[in-house]
């Protein structure tokens, strides 16, 4: 049942809300004008709405309607009845209660943003949270009122400062810089903003294979037709991009890696983990946040990279989950010192070189395809990606800059299905490879802000010392106890969270070969994400941990206050049956013997 109140015009702003018959609704602002015509309509926020379902059931209407403000009727939804306007004046205001308390959750209805539908056929998929949390912003550009060209009072909108829709190119195009690529979201909104509210939508990924199933022909190479053949790709500029900014935490996050570079004069590679988050100074942008950076095995010289495999890969994606984080991008340096009594580099990528050369466009478009983006406007359930890439290179004042970049949707379907090869001549240019037998062949790039905050972020702890990163035996920095008891030792924080907050130092704990602690360190990571220290101290208490302080202990370090940072309770007996490492020849041997099992030596 609907509840009409007749009140005197407000300068109230009523929200935006779309109604259906039998719905309960929030309070809207109605008018209605006179017409003898039965079944007329009315016109509600922009909306036209039937009026002809219901009846007005109140009774003794006086010839000088108006009412007194706070008058109200009930509405009831019927067949074949009329609602009279015979009392009510041309441009009377209505408001619409529902009849059911205000805040029901099953039949309130948010209409702040309309959402558009998934196309026909498209899978159920859960977007990103992210992607969840743009959805239902509102996006739109408020303008305040200009005080040249509007001619209207405080509460009025013209064309000079009626907001603007997110996609809007001629604002984009005047920020400082321009924006020459709207947000994703800005380019949904803008595919979803018609009559049809995007019903129709539906976000294709492009094709360059041939379609299987067509049996009027032999297959390809001896034959061929329009329905199996893919379409010819025109490579154009794309309009939008998945990730609008990329932002480290802290600068010490990007130092550590640099140090590689610094001491051996070698390129380096490695993977970003952090979070997707809200880009505020774009419309519906999203910003990649820096959170630590991972070096995989690699061989690196002077001027190339090899990435090798990497049997760690699927451990450290898991331990980054349990923290909060996941895998966002790939950074690499390319880094030539210009002057090394100024700390100068050369400046080689720009607009008379090249910003990335093919082999990176490719290696970034296979990277991209192998981390899809989540889409409920895709029949694929996917579409394109927020895997970006950062490269460490030499700016124009030749210090080293950090610019990001994604590859276009065009350039990931053309590496996806193998059509794109490098020039060996020419590393700016790239070349489509020509059909063959085996293959048929169809007859790019942007670039996104990478910036550090003003105000530094630390999702972990830093030191003075810091535990050595991963896969940097090339330098002498290893990962074993030694360098584990070295790290407590010069860490004499009184906070365990502070010491054990390493992205690195807990890869080391769960990948490590002599006790890895795979299956017993997610109540350390939960502390470590939620920035817990009572769980970090509970954590603490383990034999686990006490385990790993007995085997600090053998390498010949002393570590300072160890009855303080051991377990306690059931501390003894793990401390006791605890494996020990041979002083001969360092053999890890198992607890309760006297000599080790490899060279017979006693244990003291």
């Amino acid at each position: 049942m609907w509840f009409v109140t007749w009140s005197k015009p407000s300068t109230q702003r009523f929200p935006r809300c779309v109604a259906q018959r039998g719905q309960f609704l929030q309070v809207v602002r109605v008018k209605i004008w006179r017409s003898s015509v039965p079944g007329e309509r009315g016109w509600w926020r922009g909306r036209s709405v039937s009026l002809s379902s219901c009846q007005s059931t109140a009774r003794g209407f006086s010839p000088g309607f108006p009412p007194q403000s706070g008058w109200r009727q009930s509405l009831c939804p019927t067949d074949a009845r009329v609602l009279f306007l015979r009392t009510h004046r041309h441009g009377d205001m209505l408001f619409l209660y529902p009849s059911s308390p205000a805040g029901s959750s099953s039949e309130t209805m948010d209409t702040s943003v309309s959402q558009s539908p998934r196309p026909v056929g498209a899978p159920q998929v859960v977007e990103d949270d992210i992607d969840q949390y743009l959805i239902k912003q509102d996006g739109k550009i408020y303008r305040n009122r200009d005080q040249q060209l509007c001619r209207h009072g405080p509460l009025g909108k013209c064309v000079h400062c009626v907001p603007l829709e997110p996609f809007d190119e001629d604002y984009l195009n005047h920020l400082e810089p321009p924006v020459k690529h709207m947000s994703f979201h800005a380019y949904i909104r803008k595919l979803t903003g018609g009559a049809d509210k995007g019903k129709f939508v539906a976000l294709e990924n492009i094709s360059c294979k041939i379609k299987s199933g067509c049996e009027g022909h032999p297959p390809w190479p001896e034959g061929i037709c329009t329905k199996c053949q893919p379409s010819a790709i025109t490579l154009n500029r794309q309009k939008y991009r998945h990730v609008d900014n990329i932002m480290f935490e802290n600068h010490t996050i990007a130092d550590r890696f640099l140090d590689f570079w610094r001491k051996t004069g070698n390129q380096h590679l490695g993977y970003l983990y952090g979070r997707y988050t809200e880009h505020k100074d774009i419309p519906l942008g999203i910003r990649a946040e820096v959170a630590a950076i991972y070096e995989p095995p690699q061989i690196g010289t002077q001027n190339s990279l090899e990435i090798l495999e990497d049997p760690k890969a699927e451990v450290v994606d898991e331990i980054a989950a349990k923290l909060g984080l996941r895998k966002v991008g790939w950074i690499f340096t390319d880094l030539v010192s210009e002057d090394t009594r100024k700390g100068t580099v050369r400046y080689s990528r720009n607009k008379d070189t090249y910003y990335l050369s093919a082999e990176e466009c490719i290696t970034a478009g296979n990277f991209q395809n192998q981390q899809p983006n989540i889409c409920r406007l895709s029949p694929d359930g996917h579409f394109g990606s927020k895997f970006v890439t950062v490269v460490a290179t030499g700016g124009p004042d030749n210090q080293v800059h950090f610019e990001g970049y994604q590859v276009s949707n065009q350039c990931m379907a053309l590496v996806r299905d193998e059509c794109l090869l490098p020039c060996r001549d020419a590393p700016e240019l790239g070349y489509a490879k020509e059909s063959s037998s085996e293959q048929y062949v169809p007859d790019v790039f942007y670039k996104i802000t990478t910036t550090f905050p003003k105000d530094p972020v630390y999702t972990f702890s830093i030191s003075q010392n810091p535990f050595p990163i991963e896969n940097r035996d090339v330098l002498g920095e290893t990962q074993d106890f030694h360098s584990l008891a070295t790290y407590l030792s010069q860490n004499t924080s009184s906070v365990f969270l502070d010491i054990i907050s390493d992205f690195h130092l807990l890869l080391f704990l769960v990948t490590n070969e002599v006790m890895p602690l795979r299956d017993s360190i997610s109540l350390l990571l939960e502390a470590v994400r939620t920035k817990n220290e009572e769980l970090a101290q509970t954590w603490k208490k383990s034999e686990q941990w006490a385990t790993i302080e007995q085997l600090c202990s053998t390498v010949g370090v002393q570590l300072p206050g160890l009855h303080e940072y051991g377990a306690v309770g059931g501390s003894t007996h793990a401390v006791s049956a605890a494996m020990w490492a041979c002083q001969h020849c360092t053999f890890m041997n198992q607890p309760g013997t006297d000599h080790c099992e490899m060279c017979s030596l006693p244990r003291t």
